[in-house]
């Protein structure tokens, strides 16, 4: 399994298999914005959206390929206001199932977090589903936890889901 960053135009032309990613995710369970009749239509305008938003500067797209193709993303995206300059969130961590547990979440954040210092930022921050596999990885990775909210979100089938949000000072 090899980690890289996706170019802007890269991204372009890996819409529909960074697609299958979020629908795998999605299908899967992950509450990471998208509901269980979400169409392949939907996800790849996500991830035309991404291309777009990796052409205009400052979001930067780490993707995890193993020898069935891309199998995993992460996401740097700098903080919009000028106040905060110095940190960056952690966004749509994705892992395909048959991808899970076989170190591609530890290599994408790993690679996001390097990419994070070399751009100058002090403060990375993200959420996730309280007590989920995601959170313990992001522990294990030296991330701390700043709290829980209830009730934050739901996951594709539409339970409500509480969220925690972690930081990491780099």
């Amino acid at each position: 399994m090899i980690v890289r960053r996706l170019l802007p135009e890269e991204a372009r032309i890996a819409v529909r298999d960074l697609a299958g990613v979020l629908m795998d995710c999605v299908a899967g369970g992950a509450s990471i914005g998208f509901m269980a009749n979400l169409t392949p239509a939907e996800a790849e305008g996500f991830w035309k959206g991404v291309a777009a938003g990796l052409q205009a500067g400052g979001r930067t797209l780490f993707v995890a390929e193993d020898d069935d193709g891309i199998c995993g993303t992460v996401q740097l995206v700098p903080a919009a206001m000028p106040n905060q300059p110095h940190r960056a969130d952690i966004a749509k961590m994705m892992v395909h199932r048959r991808a899970r547990h076989r170190g591609a979440g530890g290599m994408l954040l790993q690679a996001a977090e390097a990419h994070a210092r070399m751009r100058g930022f002090t403060l990375l921050v993200l959420d996730t589903v309280t007590n989920s596999d995601a959170a313990r990885l992001y522990e294990q990775h030296g991330w701390v936890r700043s709290g829980d909210i209830p009730n934050y979100a739901l996951f594709p089938d539409g339970r409500l889901c509480s969220t925690t949000v972690y930081y990491r000072q780099i």
